[in-house]
């Protein structure tokens, strides 16, 4: 089974969060992904961020159509900050031994990686997809000293939109698979700026999430 690992805020969740694990699912042949909505956002102020209950709520409701497609608490559960690779440790150990786990996530964020928790352990410990970002590009993957390039030219040609998926091998012996898609100019942080200024949402969240958000957090009261 190859299961894909897609953590983040959700804050809240909206239309490219969906298309990029759609795309890295179809792309990887993933059996499923499954969705964790981080606890307690070590680098995000807490007044930006909507109570966990919500957020796990809007994840729900916006992978509802799909049935590959999963939600965990794993890490809203918790009472401290959360890691990655604290959770990758528990869905290692609670899932079969043969399952194949691909950590999800943006270029930026990869590049960041290095000063993540335990970095070596993570790389060591699951397989990754990373998705193309605004902003970023994959020629950068070149300095960080984990990656294994034996054609550099290949990540340039992903910067050119010349090819959508690319393999890289990591020092761990763990594989890197990196995933050029169209950008997606949505962003959860303008979507809580056009909240805040009374601004229209069309198009940009599934509908079943805007209606949440109108019905609970803007009738309930919004946190921001």
């Amino acid at each position: 089974m190859k299961l894909g690992l897609f953590g983040g805020a959700f804050n809240p969740i909206h239309r490219c969060h969906l298309q990029v694990a759609e795309a890295v699912r179809s792309r990887l042949a993933l059996d499923t992904v499954l969705f964790i909505p981080t606890g307690d956002p070590p680098h995000k102020p807490s007044t930006d961020v909507f109570p966990a209950s919500h957020r796990l709520e809007m994840v729900r409701l916006a992978i509802a159509p799909y049935p590959y497609f999963q939600l965990s608490d794993i890490e809203t559960r918790r009472s401290a900050k959360s890691y990655s690779i604290d959770t990758v440790r528990e869905i290692t150990d609670s899932t079969p031994p043969e399952t194949q786990l691909v950590f999800i996530l943006g270029l930026d964020a990869f590049l960041d990686l290095p000063g993540w928790k335990d970095p070596d352990r993570l790389l060591a410990a699951c397989d990754f997809a990373v998705v193309a970002r605004p902003g970023s590009r994959f020629a950068s993957l070149g300095k960080l000293p984990f990656l294994v390039i034996e054609d550099p030219a290949l990540l340039a040609r992903l910067d050119r939109s010349a090819g959508e998926v690319a393999e890289v091998r990591l020092t761990s012996g763990r594989t890197l698979w990196t995933i050029a898609i169209p950008p997606c100019p949505i962003s959860a942080k303008d979507i809580r700026n056009r909240l805040k200024h009374k601004q229209s949402l069309e198009n940009l969240l599934p509908p079943s999430v805007e209606s949440y958000i109108f019905k609970h957090l803007i009738l309930g009261g919004s946190p921001l």
